[in-house]
């Protein structure tokens, strides 16, 4: 009765993060110290490739609009999920759930869109060089962009609007941190199994479009490379594309195991788990698999430190 009592009959209860672990304050602190690291080192990022005018280009503007995407993508999560935990209180509105559930969304779909805008900037770059300034131009960029953010929001907004409008019934628990489509789709009262196919359909056509097209650019990426006689070109070239992996397979990987398997398959532990990578420590991870593998950022930051150190002295 204890939580029936604590929001009205209209809010859902967020369990938050493995409600069942014995040592929940220790994950919550282990989580906002990751999630004032991701803060921190995207804010840096962005303000880097801002400021610096050698950075004016459109990898780097791709790469501060990654993390933007970033630091709001995990501002939709974490801060909700640490105030419930040091408040006591677990219920979340209606209206706040639904702007939860349609920037989590518009957000994810958006990242993929973008990495695999990323992948052809890198693929251009490397395989047709003389034609980069024509084909990866800053209105292009700024233009695929705009489509990115725009698309994924109307197709949120439908996802959304859907959702939140199915009747549920009985207890308005959501064994989640955030409130997921998949897991407000469990409460409903009437049979959902024809939309849940459509979730499905549609997170795989998201997924594993972008993905395949990702694999096809990195593949002529990698026989482009493995033709230059330049030793120093193999490995920039390298260098630059590890990263970009690194980070496709930190958000591809955990989503398509969330997003492409029947529920039957997934229990809500796995679910937790798999959302905590892409939610709260990928977004942390990106600016220093980005920045330590990259020389034009890591001299950007130490101009900038040095620059600061020299005004204090």
């Amino acid at each position: 009765m204890g939580r029936r009592n604590e929001s009205s009959t209209t809010d859902f209860i967020l369990l938050g993060l493995f409600p069942e672990y014995k040592h929940r304050n220790l994950l919550i602190y282990v989580a906002l110290l990751i999630y004032l690291a991701a803060i921190a080192g995207n804010a840096v990022l962005v303000l880097l490739i801002w400021g610096d005018v050698r950075l004016h280009t459109p990898m780097y503007f791709l790469l501060s609009q990654l993390s933007l995407m970033d630091v709001i993508l995990t501002s939709t999560t974490v801060p909700k999920m640490a105030a419930d935990f040091f408040s006591g209180r677990r219920s979340i509105s209606c209206v706040a759930c639904g702007a939860q559930m349609f920037l989590y969304l518009s957000l994810g779909g958006a990242e993929c869109l973008l990495l695999t805008l990323m992948s052809y900037d890198r693929y251009v770059a490397v395989c047709h060089p003389l034609r980069y300034p024509v084909l990866v131009s800053p209105v292009f960029c700024l233009k695929m962009v705009v489509v990115c953010w725009s698309g994924c929001v109307l197709g949120s907004l439908a996802h959304t609007a859907y959702t939140m409008n199915v009747p549920v019934c009985g207890a308005r628990e959501i064994h989640q941190y955030f409130c997921e489509l998949l897991i407000v789709l469990k409460l409903a009262c009437r049979d959902t199994s024809t939309y849940n196919t459509v979730v499905l359909v549609s997170g795989m056509t998201l997924l594993l479009t972008p993905f395949s097209l990702i694999v096809v650019s990195y593949a002529l990426i990698f026989l482009s490379i493995l033709r230059m006689d330049s030793r120093e070109g193999r490995r920039k070239a390298l260098a630059t594309c590890s990263s970009h992996l690194t980070v496709v397979a930190l958000y591809f990987g955990p989503a398509m195991l969330i997003y492409m398997r029947p529920d039957s398959v997934r229990s809500p532990e796995q679910s937790q788990a798999l959302s905590v990578i892409p939610n709260i420590l990928t977004p942390a991870l990106n600016p220093l698999i980005y920045s330590l593998r990259n020389k034009e950022v890591l001299r950007s930051l130490t101009k900038v430190l040095g620059k600061c150190s020299v005004s204090q002295c």
